[in-house]
């Protein structure tokens, strides 16, 4: 079975959208989807974005997200933007709409000037809701990781989300200490890790390890939780520019139970077809 695909980059964050609204096909087994993800044996993505027809008539559409070890995740901020540019390239389509996503409804605006914004909803800060395994509720945490002491910030945004505040993320141990904290036991579902400098109230530098994949270019949702804990911290204004080493998004959050809203480019790199 041939499936029309859209590779695509948000901000470099590799992207493969399948727009399945018409043919319905389910999305393929895991051992697939690492074959898919490989750039040696299939188009290679960071996240597959698998499109379908909506239930609910309010929704555009709706999508399922997998990282490249296979793995399903509840949400992609950089996919949702991708996603909606594919959508929106219909001319008929209307510009802003609601996607069905499994973190719940997203809303997405693409200008004209191409920039895609999508509402990726409030941050979670519960613990249990992270899910991150804690005795109550803290700004900062403490996580053993091999005897040292790290001081960390946790945080859903519909996904899991560690935050550790860095001096320069050049020299930060994204390779080294990503895998594990990604995998610590106090993080029952795994997590993304967010390496963050800040530069001033309005700007930071953000390397994110995410999680099933590794470092990348770039992550949505890592921008988001990094901008939502530094506001926590209060260093942080209510719009933040975040340099990622693909290039930079904008994140803006008002605080309390307001949504997170999360501005960036998108790319198309290539268009092909998958053998399934």
């Amino acid at each position: 079975m041939q499936v029309a695909y859209s590779k695509m980059h948000g901000t470099g964050n590799k992207i493969l959208v399948v727009d399945q609204r018409q043919d319905k096909l389910p999305p393929p087994a895991s051992s697939t989807l690492r074959e898919l993800g490989d750039e040696a044996t299939g188009p290679g993505f960071d996240q597959l974005m698998w499109v379908s027809e909506s239930k609910n008539p309010a929704h555009a559409a709706s999508y399922r997200v997998f990282n490249a070890d296979g793995s399903e995740v509840e949400q992609c901020g950089n996919g949702v933007r991708c996603v909606a540019s594919v959508l929106a390239r219909d001319p008929r389509h209307p510009r802003t709409f609601t996607l069905e996503s499994p973190a719940g409804p997203v809303s997405a605006r693409v200008g004209d000037d191409g920039l895609v914004s999508v509402n990726m909803g409030p941050p979670e800060f519960e613990p249990g809701q992270i899910p991150f395994v804690a005795t109550a509720r803290s700004i900062r945490y403490t996580l053993d990781v091999d005897g040292h002491g790290l001081e960390i910030l946790a945080v859903s945004m519909g996904n899991p989300h560690c935050v550790l505040q860095v001096p320069d993320v050049d020299t930060a141990a994204v390779a080294e200490l990503g895998p594990k904290i990604e995998h610590h036991e106090r993080f029952p579902e795994r997590t993304n890790v967010g390496f963050m400098k800040i530069v001033d109230r309005a700007n930071i530098d953000l390397r994110v390890h995410e999680r099933g994949v590794g470092e990348t270019l770039a992550c949505g949702t890592g921008a988001c939780a990094a901008v939502a804990c530094g506001q926590q911290l209060g260093l942080l204004d209510g719009e933040v520019t975040v340099r990622l080493p693909g290039g930079q998004v904008v994140v803006s959050w008002r605080g309390a139970e307001e949504p997170v809203w999360l501005t960036g480019n998108t790319e198309l790199i290539s268009e092909g077809t998958l053998d399934l």
